[in-house]
């Protein structure tokens, strides 16, 4: 079957926009995760290697669960003249970095030892990758680009267990070529690099060399080699099946080998490189007593002078058991999907070109919108986290998270509601599953009193899954969260079910010597919170959070005809709005009150950890914030405008609190900077401190992470100032976040905090919404944009497209389209004028909606 059935027309890359490059002395830390959400990836290097293979359900940072070394997976490309009958082949893969020259045993980085490209550079525009190779002794250039389906609203297309990637090689010469590429992937499953089998707890048992087996398979489609391996536990996290595959083409010539000779001082790596570096062509080899289980396959094409010819191959994968923080076995959701990774292949191949052209739009329409470079850059490169380890769905389809990764296990377990509740990209971009996370919230992880567990313990059990600690921010935050989710979907239904747990876990802030035991509107108790200590008093922190969720609870309490809560939402929100600002706001920014429990005995239990009860220290309390001045003090403020709730607080203390956090926690360089913690800007890194304490004051211990920068914490305030109209200042701490994560560093795409790929970076999305002012209520079938010419992209969860505003003499017009999905809209606001319809439209791709308005600004 032809290539072009399986791919675009033209070269993939040259359909891709491209919203960032990275020179060759910028490739060092890129590592692109390729995968689905909750499939697990693989990640493209900057120099074209394929590096933390994590496709077995455990992160793989800094170890591998594959072969190492020259063993490691590679391609390999094989060039002949046809006329003078030079032959050259080299691995796909740019030059070694000096920093891994010196090594002990002369090993190391994987691929040490063979012929690379002398020239690499990166480009990309998530989720693609584009290697540029290049080298003066080669006859031929390549891009490989590297990628798999990206399609807002579409979680299941999003989440298939695949790697595409495609060398798309050019004839550099007047001659024509005889090219072949070839991919090796030794069977790795159920083993880590050293030939053993990992259990789900990170011990290794020694397992045989014989016992992974490889199957050459042909469809009437594509053709590969499958593998398998029956002696791994089936219970086990690692065992599952791979597959490496290439489109059948009638002007290709495909070969392949499941195995080679036993790999006695790595002759089977020298094995195929012998062979291959003949002719570009693979024979398979008799089966031995000991055969090495590395499989190799070939496709070769003739290209004439000065042409381009893509070789394609597919990675799938199929490995259902997932442990995460569970004690029993779970299973992955995509393996509910597939029977195993040849099925991957066979049920979707065909359904690549349609994935790939909507993932295309979906890049198109984003890159081509009017958001800055480095906010479209942080927004998107920050979705990767959704496809790496620190995400898993389970087999009903519901997602969890860790907080993020650390080298070889998840970093803090549960679905971290204090964490999570500063994310924006699930909401906006699947719908679905963050509604999902809502359920699990409410329904599992809180119990009847109302105290809800801020970690979800798994297998699911109803009303008992949530830990015996609740965090004030993390419970507070979710009852905003079900707010923001009711109101994208419309779904009347999924409130009217879930209120009164909604209603309970509002309440709970009420118990005696609870948050607000005194119910005055004000968090007086102790309040367990993301800096993973205890708050005495109160604080802007938690107290914003409160009166964020008392004025979503007010809504949604209306909405179902609870005028008594509601009533009593109001009268808390008002009366604890007028005091946070009368006396949390000190004329610069909002500060701690230190209000110190009566006695240990006073606070209720599940409001602090039962250990940091005894060690509690009345007289002189550790881990306060006191009159400092904290990055996020204004986070749930940044929620409420992300979900249109409008100003908890006085609005010109919200702006002078922006310009403080900025004059008093923005460092131009670290060189001078204590931190006794953890260090994610160093050097002459631009950064926003977590807190500082301008006025003097700081407690002798203050809460841990004072001294830190973290990028989740740095775009909520940056979201803050570009929602205030800070435009150039929100912009520029995004950019000093970009900057540190420039390749060269740290990846783009893998933001730390408490591990790698952190969830709370996640909330870099709400620019996107800021900046467009975009608000959808499907409970009013209303949309709105900000007042200004531009091209907007959007996204609600269910749909996505972008608003176009243009000037054309005194009126505006405004064109709404709908790329994905469809769109019910009964009023439509830009700036302060509104277009209302009799009757509710239906917006599709097939029908965008246009109108014109007048005095738009």
């Amino acid at each position: 079957m032809p290539e072009e059935t399986h791919a675009q027309n033209k070269p993939l890359s040259k359909q891709i926009p491209i919203l960032k490059k990275y020179d060759q002395n910028h490739l060092y830390r890129i590592g692109l995760p390729i995968g689905g959400i909750g499939t697990g990836t693989v990640s493209l290097g900057g120099n074209g290697a394929l590096k933390d293979w994590e496709i077995m359900n455990v992160p793989a940072k800094g170890y591998s669960t594959v072969t190492t070394g020259n063993d490691a997976p590679f391609f390999a490309i094989y060039t002949k003249g046809k006329e003078d009958k030079t032959s050259k082949t080299k691995a796909l893969l740019g030059p070694i970095h000096f920093a891994d020259y010196e090594h002990y045993e002369g090993r190391s980085v994987d691929h040490h030892g063979f012929p690379r490209f002398r020239e690499a550079d990166f480009e990309t525009t998530y989720p693609f990758g584009i290697v540029n190779l290049k080298d003066k002794t080669m006859p031929v250039q390549v891009k490989m680009v590297g990628y798999n389906p990206f399609i807002p609203a579409n979680a299941d297309a999003s989440g298939i267990p695949i790697a595409i990637l495609k060398y798309e090689v050019t004839n550099t010469t007047n001659k024509e070529l005889e090219v072949a590429v070839a991919g090796n992937i030794r069977n790795f499953i159920g083993k880590d690099g050293s030939k053993f089998k990992s259990d789900w707890k990170g011990d290794f048992i020694p397992i045989g060399t014989d016992e992974n087996k490889n199957e050459y398979r042909k469809s009437e489609v594509v053709q590969g080699i499958y593998m398998y391996a029956d002696s791994v536990d089936k219970n086990d996290a690692a065992w599952g099946t791979f597959a490496i595959t290439t489109p059948n083409e009638n002007a290709a010539q495909i070969s392949y080998r499941t195995s080679s000779v036993k790999n006695d001082w790595y002759n089977s790596t020298l094995n195929f490189w012998d062979e291959f570096s003949e002719n570009g062509e693979l024979v398979e080899k008799e089966k031995s007593a000991d055969p090495d289980p590395m499989a190799s396959l070939s496709v070769k094409k003739m290209i004439k002078a000065g042409e381009t010819k893509t070789f394609t191959f597919y990675l799938t994968w199929h490995f259902p058991n997932r442990y995460a923080w569970s004690s029993e076995k779970l299973k992955n959701y995509y393996a509910t999907k597939y029977a195993d990774a040849w099925d991957v292949i066979t049920k979707e191949v065909n359904n690549l070109p349609k994935l790939t052209a909507q993932t295309l739009d979906f890049v198109n329409t984003y890159t081509n919108s009017t958001y800055s470079d480095q906010l479209k850059e942080a927004a998107l490169f920050n979705l990767s986290t959704l496809r790496s380890q620190t995400v898993f769905r389970i087999e009903d389809g519901k997602m969890f998270g860790w907080e993020g990764v650390m080298d070889r296990k998840g970093s803090c377990f549960g679905s971290c509601t204090h964490v999570w509740n500063y994310e924006q990209a699930t909401p906006f971009l699947f719908s679905d599953l963050a509604r999902g996370m809502r359920e699990v919230e409410f329904k599992y992880a809180m119990n009847e009193e109302g105290h809800m567990g801020f970690r979800t313990k798994l297998p699911l059990k109803e009303g008992a899954s949530g830990i015996d600690l609740a965090a004030a921010d993390g419970q507070m935050g979710t009852i905003m969260k079900f707010y923001r989710d009711w109101q994208l979907s419309g779904d009347d239904a999924f409130l009217e079910e879930m209120w009164p747990k909604v209603k309970l876990a509002l309440s709970y802030a009420w118990i005696e010597n609870g948050w607000d035991g005194d119910q005055d509107g004000v968090m007086e108790g102790v309040q367990h919170n993301t800096m993973d200590v205890e708050y005495y008093g109160p604080n802007p922190q938690m107290q914003i959070w409160y009166l964020g969720a008392l004025k979503a609870a007010e809504k949604m309490a209306l909405e179902v005809k609870d005028k008594a809560f509601a009533k009593k939402c109001n009268q808390l929100f008002t009366y604890g709005s007028e005091w946070t600002d009368a006396h949390l706001f000190n004329g610069e920014y909002y500060e701690h009150k230190l209000q110190v429990p009566a006695s240990k005995d006073a606070i209720p239990n599940g409001l602090i950890g039962h250990n940091r009860k005894k060690q509690l220290d009345l007289e002189d309390p550790f881990y306060q914030l006191e009159s400092g001045c904290l990055v996020d003090q204004l986070v749930g403020q940044y929620m409420a405008h992300v979900v249109g709730l409008g100003y908890l607080v006085k609005e010109e203390n919200v702006k002078t609190s922006l310009k403080s956090i900025l004059k008093y926690n923005q460092r131009d360089g670290m060189y001078e900077h204590f931190n006794n913690m953890r260090s994610y800007a160093m050097g002459d890194e631009k950064a926003l401190l977590m807190a500082s304490w301008p006025n003097g004051g700081r407690p002798r211990v203050p809460f841990p992470y004072w001294a830190e920068v973290m990028t989740g914490f740095e775009y909520t305030a940056a979201v803050g100032m570009l929602y205030e109209g800070m435009d150039t200042e929100g912009q520029e701490v995004i950019k000093n976040i970009r900057d540190r994560y420039d390749g060269k560093k740290r990846s783009p795409f893998d933001e730390a905090e408490c591990g790698h790929h952190y969830a709370r970076a996640m909330a870099s999305w709400a620019g996107i919404l800021a900046e467009s002012d975009f608000q959808y209520s499907g409970v009013e079938k209303s949309i709105q944009f900000v007042g200004k010419e531009g091209n907007y992209f959007w996204a609600n969860g269910e749909a996505w497209g972008n608003c176009i505003i243009d000037k054309e003499g005194e009126e505006y017009v405004v064109k709404l389209n709908v790329k994905y999905g469809k769109l019910n809209v009964k009023t439509i606001e830009i700036g302060d004028q509104k277009k209302s319809y009799k009757s509710t439209k239906e917006v599709s791709p097939s029908e965008p909606l246009e109108f014109r308005l007048k005095n738009v600004l």
